[in-house]
């Protein structure tokens, strides 16, 4: 973060495939100032948004149109008291981690399980305290080259007296994986089995901003807690972060806000909010943000296997989100080494090594041979990005 804010605020120009920003899609885009200036046109509105402390839990009006919307689509028995909303999902996490995690009263170290790694980076600095996750490696599926897949993998799957919740995220920032509805059923089955919540990061996924590119439908229960937000719908300045749980962690969640910030900001809850209740949300996302991301996905893809042309590389097939996840198997040098000579030669992307929270002393090639890469910015800057990572891991090969 530090590297892509210097980057941003620099006069120097930088190719910024590295971060997590969304693209500014025009017609979303267009769609969000005419609610901006519904807003500032009403007074009633105009206080809901910034002239009033909303709920600890949330604005409400927006809590109530969301539950009635995941009803309908999904036929979730859900109403506002399961909707609590955070200042992004980052602050969600948070919460959710130190609240479940950490030591207990006998002094024995509870943990959240990551059934499958790569992961969120988000994730890893999270915890009070150190040691909070115990993570697997996954599965590998080869595809017809260059191209591959991560799955659960079933023989190492556990959960032991130290766990205390399982969590994935659906598609996964940084892969593009989109875990299986088996694989999700596998996992609820697991969670329910021993007592633990299993925890969704749906940041990229359904119903919004559904940056998903395969079918797959949305996993809730009383035993899970789904977590979303508005930062991939084009949001990311208003700071929301959206959790769909049963009562008792609802509650939780908000006592938690409450001594912390009093409340959640309301600005992105009240812009969304009628796009929501009818529904609008969920045609914006289909018509413009899913064939948007997924026709860049396709480009992006074609660029890395033309500039990577003869070297050994993989690609996880892309599945959702707005990243490609890049396996150079053999790589002469770590990928740390290699995010420091993209760099220097103005292209930003994130090492993969970040990526493995609860791995970390494991000895594992793979971890320090991999790239994330945005595709999220224009055709030209990740056109020319892309052919930079070329020359470079062609230099690093052939030294």
């Amino acid at each position: 973060m530090d590297d892509l804010g210097n980057a941003l605020a620099s006069d120097e120009p930088t190719l910024m495939l590295g971060g997590g920003n969304p693209a500014k899609i025009p017609e979303v885009q267009a769609r969000l100032r005419e609610r901006l200036t519904e807003i500032s046109g009403s007074a009633r509105e105009f206080d809901r948004a910034l002239g009033d402390y909303a709920h600890p839990k949330g604005e409400r009006t927006m809590r109530r149109s969301l539950a009635r919307l995941l009803a309908r689509e999904y036929g979730w028995k859900v109403t506002e008291d399961n909707v609590a909303l955070t200042a992004g999902s980052q602050t969600a996490f948070f919460l959710l981690f130190n609240l479940l995690a950490g030591e207990d009263a006998d002094g024995r170290l509870r943990r959240v399980l990551l059934p499958v790694t790569p992961e969120y980076v988000g994730y890893a600095d999270v915890g009070l305290r150190e040691g909070l996750f115990h993570s697997l490696r996954p599965a590998i599926e080869e595809l017809e080259a260059p191209f591959y897949k991560y799955h659960l993998d079933l023989d190492a799957l556990e959960v032991d007296e130290s766990i205390c919740a399982v969590c994935v995220s659906r598609p996964t920032n940084p892969t593009g994986n989109l875990l299986t509805d088996q694989e999700m059923s596998t996992l609820d089955a697991l969670a329910r089995e021993h007592g633990v919540p299993l925890i969704v990061d749906n940041a990229y996924g359904m119903p919004f901003p559904s940056i998903v590119f395969r079918d797959a439908a949305p996993h809730w229960n009383l035993n899970t807690i789904f977590c979303m937000s508005l930062s991939k719908l084009g949001l990311p300045g208003v700071r929301t972060g959206i959790v769909v749980a049963n009562e008792e962690v609802v509650e939780a969640l908000m006592r938690m806000t409450a001594v912390m910030s009093l409340a959640v900001g309301s600005v992105g809850p009240v812009l969304v909010q009628p796009l929501i209740e009818s529904g609008e949300i969920i045609d914006l996302s289909r018509r413009f943000i899913t064939p948007f991301y997924r026709a860049k996905a396709a480009f992006a893809c074609a660029a890395l296997q033309r500039e990577l042309a003869g070297l050994p590389h993989k690609i996880h097939t892309p599945e959702g989100a707005f990243f490609l996840w890049l396996w150079l198997p053999g790589l002469p040098i770590e990928s740390v080494e290699l995010y420091r000579r993209l760099k220097q030669a103005g292209v930003l992307v994130l090492s993969g090594h970040y990526f493995f929270p609860g791995l970390d002393d494991e000895p594992w090639p793979h971890r320090h041979e991999c790239l994330r890469i945005s595709f999220a910015q224009a055709e030209e800057i990740v056109r020319e990005g892309i052919r930079v990572i070329g020359v470079e891991v062609r230099r690093a090969f052939e030294a």
